[in-house]
């Protein structure tokens, strides 16, 4: 089991974590001030339901991808499809990983909340799809993004349903969905050569390198827009927030630059790093503003 939790990179739950917290200090924050008892046992159901949900996630990319994964140099080392592990223990483990998401999401039941545990069936079902859209559409980038951006507006839907009519928690929403897409399309620069001969859909196998690069950046700069618009539309938003957003602005435009001179020769500082980083900065910074 232990290398099982390794294989799919529990540390990587860095990249959608913190925008969920700040998803749930907004909704928290919305009406005023937070009922810390209430709001400390809600705060720990939502880690322990992203915990969970992205364990469903990789799991299932794992177990749907394995005779892809088994094909390419670069992942034929992976648990499931190197046979290290059988594809019935991971779908054990995959199935408990559901249920125990769905049982915490009915938690918030307790509150009054029943939303969480209505959505919870079809949140999962969104989460592993992924590995089968690529198989069809090279928009699957775009999916992966909407998959993670997912993640602040359930937080705020476990924390109060009435946040959804707050514009700022759909553009935070909306830039993580393009800051996903992005760095996942930088990500499958790695690849190419396996995509095009397994017929499957990135974009840069289907469009090209350039082509797909451009894309990326593009969904980087809107990212950074859908930020600002956070920044101007949530008052409780001061200079920390928006320094954020700044300093994540830098941090794309030096993963681009790193990119365009290193290619995928140093994807662990341009995907794992500073990807790390921006959702980490962009949260933290997001959740002191809102408790000042």
């Amino acid at each position: 089991m232990l290398k099982l939790l390794t294989d799919i990179k529990i540390s990587h739950t860095v990249f959608a974590m913190p925008f969920a917290l700040l998803g749930a200090f907004m909704a928290a924050t919305h009406d005023g001030t937070i009922n810390w008892t209430t709001f400390g046992f809600q705060l720990a159901l939502i880690v322990l339901c992203m915990f969970f949900a992205r364990n469903v996630a990789m799991l299932a990319n794992r177990i749907l991808d394995r005779k892809f994964d088994a094909t390419n140099p670069r992942t034929q080392s992976r648990v499931i499809a190197s046979g290290e592990v059988e594809p019935t223990v991971a779908g054990m483990y995959f199935f408990c990983s559901a249920l125990l998401f769905i049982c915490l999401a009915g938690l918030f039941i307790r509150w009054g909340n029943y939303l969480p545990l209505y959505l919870s069936v079809p949140v999962l079902l969104v989460l592993i799809a992924y590995p089968l859209l690529k198989r069809f559409t090279w928009l699957c980038h775009l999916y992966l993004g909407a998959s993670l951006a997912m993640s602040p507006v359930a937080a705020a839907i476990a924390i109060e349903p009435n946040t959804l009519t707050h514009l700022p928690i759909w553009l935070l929403s909306g830039a993580v969905l393009c800051w996903v897409a992005g760095f996942d399309i930088i990500y499958a620069l790695q690849d190419v050569e396996c995509d095009k001969r397994d017929n499957l859909k990135s974009m840069p196998a289907s469009l090209g390198v350039r082509p797909a690069m451009l894309i990326s950046q593009f969904l980087h700069c809107i990212c950074i827009a859908l930020l600002f618009g956070v920044a101007t539309t949530e008052t409780k938003f001061g200079w920390l927030f928006l320094c954020a957003i700044f300093l994540i602005a830098g941090l794309l435009i030096y993963e681009h630059l790193t990119v365009k001179k290193w290619g995928t020769t140093k994807i662990a500082l341009t995907f794992f790093t500073l990807n790390g980083v921006v959702s980490l900065v962009l949260g933290v910074a997001g959740i002191i503003d809102l408790l000042r």
